[in-house]
């Protein structure tokens, strides 16, 4: 805190708890709600539910032991008798409350046995010459032992203290029709009387709107600020050269879609580029982005540069390395597998040939960011699931492929950059980067790409292949599960294959949900004349690829599975899913899910069992993926339910999150703020970076780096 403000040590610690560690950010705690201290109510005109203040002389008080102990006292005034009630109180409280006391009560009143009463009211020493207040009270988010008076008087100090000029022109400000920063500020703190309390509650008056915008330009531009940086940066420049992709699309068994042909030149383009590529490629389940990521990959590796392809589960990296060797070894190519299961031997081995440079692609798990991990010549990073990885785990992986390049002689953007390892010897040596394409089957709402994403470049895969049957969806109680048994039966007797999914692998009492395990017993049980397998991830590597394998190989007819099976796993034969207890599963898990059948030509259905009695969430929920098979719409109404906070994780973000303004409902001003952060960078730089400095001061962010 400065000199000007002199807050106590233990004040200050409180005041940590809540990120107020500056003069500005005092002035930015704003009120939750107010309280209406400006006039007196009469006792007769007291509504049951509105909170009023009443002012009048105590003429009964009294400790009563029933129902419970309770401080009861009278207070009247000219027009009548209002009971207040204290069931926790102090001695000091009934000193207060004394016979004869002139007192002000402020609180909610509701009929009671005797009469008109308040639980609880606020109270203080009344009397003519006590003069009302002339602004709403405000009431703060606070902590334990962070009283509200505390709060006010800092506050106060603060908005007396701090200059708060405007960051952005007043001519700009009237085009907007948003008003200025300072009176919102004051407004905000200290509302007149007469102003409308609703439009304050729900943030919508004009003070509250200029507030937002300021937030969500100061987020908009810290964002163009980093994607601009990342521009100045040098990465190789990968350019198409077609030596082995045309082999690959003329081996695969399909053609590729108008759409993943888009997002693919998108991201040919930006390879080519001597800037790093940061694309984020979404596309719902199926849409076959892995097949893109090959030819980007190819791309790489035609211009001598490696590859790393990381996803976060050991089933889905494994799925995607046995899917790449297949579709590269015909091409000369030969993959290494690396993930934390392997035996030691085999880890440094494929180490080895990673940092020796005799593998241009490496796939696997989190083992390919660890320190004994060297690549040779990193050109790309590719990262599946990326929202399942920290910042820190993502940033160590493209940290693998930093490394220098001359500033004189060879033009830094030709393919002969010196491979790690080198800098030293490189006279007014610079940094350059790989360039990195981040994947994601959990699509993401629009408002919140332009929020917590605008740094990135994003390519969308916006239709499913040819020849994909839509998947239909049932809900059914858990008590008719019997139905669920024919079902099952009756696909897997038609040569169909089905799957069922378990939310846990162990025995839980707390939370009674059927364990994978336990379901595998009961239906190797009921259903004899069946192959019943079994996955999940505490199974040993090679036994959970061995039953993954028979599964896909028609050898198993019901695999019986955790959510391990979320993400990757592609058996086109499968087309039914039941999915146990989905009434505890969010909207993201539940569409991953059911995008594991489908795959194939016959048609699909997804049967998910809950048992009540359901949550008004949990029923929300349920409603949603019921209703709608498209990943953009569930992931909008996703994000209506929970908020981004909870939808990205701010923590694998590392995107500071919104405090004030909220992406679905201000929804206008975020395009505004968007649109007016390039324009800012651009023409007048001088007042970006001032409204930068007041509002992202003092927070790191990583964003997407």
């Amino acid at each position: 805190m400065t000199p000007a403000i002199k807050i106590p040590p233990a004040v200050q610690s409180k005041l940590a708890k809540l990120g107020i560690h500056a003069p500005f950010d005092l002035v930015l705690h704003l009120p939750l709600r107010y309280e209406d201290e400006t006039q007196i109510t009469r006792v007769e005109n007291l509504l049951p539910g509105e909170t009023a203040q009443v002012e009048g002389e105590i003429i009964h008080s009294e400790v009563m032991y029933r129902p419970r102990r309770s401080l009861v006292c009278q207070l009247q005034d000219a027009s009548g008798i209002v009971f207040l009630r204290f069931l926790n109180f102090y001695p000091s409280q009934q000193k207060q409350l004394a016979i004869g006391k002139t007192i002000r009560a402020l609180g909610e009143a509701r009929e009671g046995y005797f009469g008109m009463e308040m639980v609880h009211p606020k109270c203080h020493t009344g009397g003519e010459n006590k003069a009302l207040k002339q602004a709403l009270t405000p009431v703060y988010p606070t902590t334990a032992g962070l009283p509200q008076l505390t709060l006010r008087k800092h506050i106060l100090a603060a908005l007396n203290t701090v200059e708060l000029p405007d960051t952005l022109p007043a001519a700009l400000l009237n085009k907007l029709r948003l008003p200025a920063f300072d009176a919102s500020v004051q407004l905000l703190h200290n509302p007149p009387p007469q102003i409308d309390e609703e439009a304050l509650l729900e943030r919508a008056h004009p003070a509250w709107r200029r507030i937002k915008f300021d937030e969500l330009l100061a987020q908009q531009l810290s964002m163009r600020v980093h994607y601009r940086k990342r521009h100045e940066r040098i990465a190789p420049q990968l350019l198409a050269r077609d030596t082995h992709a045309p082999a690959l699309r003329k081996a695969l068994p399909f053609s590729l879609t108008r759409a993943q042909e888009k997002v693919l030149q998108e991201i040919r383009h930006d390879l080519a580029q001597a800037h790093p590529m940061q694309r984020l490629l979404q596309g719902d389940v199926g849409s076959g982005k892995t097949v893109v990521a090959a030819l980007a990959a190819l791309q790489a590796i035609e211009n001598g540069y490696q590859v790393a392809f990381m996803a976060p589960t050991e089933i889905l990296a494994e799925q995607h390395y046995l899917k790449l060797r297949d579709w590269m070894e015909p091409l000369g190519i030969s993959p290494v597998w690396l993930s934390g299961s392997l035996k030691k031997k085999d880890k440094t081995l494929a180490a080895e040939r990673i940092a020796q440079g005799e593998t241009q692609i490496a796939i696997g798990t989190h083992a390919l960011f660890q320190k004994d991990v060297e690549f040779s010549k990193l050109g790309l990073v590719i990262v599946d699931e990326q929202h399942k990885f920290g910042v820190q785990q993502r940033l160590a992986l493209r940290n693998k492929g930093t490394s220098a390049v001359g500033r004189d002689g060879d033009s830094p953007l030709s393919n002969s950059l010196p491979q790690a390892g080198e800098r030293a010897n490189v006279k007014g040596a610079i940094d350059f980067f790989p360039h990195q394409l981040m994947m994601s089957a959990t699509p993401i709402p629009r408002t919140l790409a332009m929020s917590y994403y605008a740094d990135l470049d994003v390519s969308v895969i916006d239709e499913l292949p040819p020849g994909r049957t839509p998947i239909v969806t049932k809900l059914i109680n858990d008590a008719r599960r019997e139905e669920v048994f024919e079902r099952v039966r009756a696909a897997c007797l038609k040569n169909r294959q089905a799957y069922w999914v378990c939310p846990l692998i162990d025995e839980s009492e707390a939370l009674e949900l059927q364990t994978a395990i336990d379901t595998h017993e009961t239906l190797t049980q009921i259903f004899p004349e069946l192959s019943v397998g079994l996955v999940h991830g505490k199974m040993d590597n090679a036994e959970k690829a061995r039953v993954m394998a028979a599964f896909k190989a028609g050898e198993i007819h019901l695999l019986v599975a955790t959510t391990v099976i979320e993400v990757g796993v592609d058996v086109p034969n499968a087309s039914l899913m039941v999915i146990e207890h989905a009434e505890r599963m969010g909207l993201a898990q539940l569409h991953q899910l059911r995008g594991r059948v489908g795959r194939g030509a016959a048609e699909s259905l997804c049967v998910l069992l809950f048992q009540k009695p359901l949550s008004e969430l949990a029923r929300a929920r349920l409603k949603i993926i019921f209703e709608n098979t498209d990943g953009f719409e569930i992931a909008q109404q996703d994000l209506r339910l929970r908020g981004p906070g909870e939808l990205l994780g701010a923590r694998q973000s590392g995107v500071a999150m919104l405090r004030f303004a909220d992406i679905n409902e201000d929804a206008t001003l975020l395009e505004t703020a968007r649109n007016l952060a390039d324009e800012l960078l651009r023409d007048t730089p001088e007042v970006a970076h001032a409204h930068l400095q007041r509002w992202m001061a003092n927070k790191p962010d990583f964003l997407h780096a």
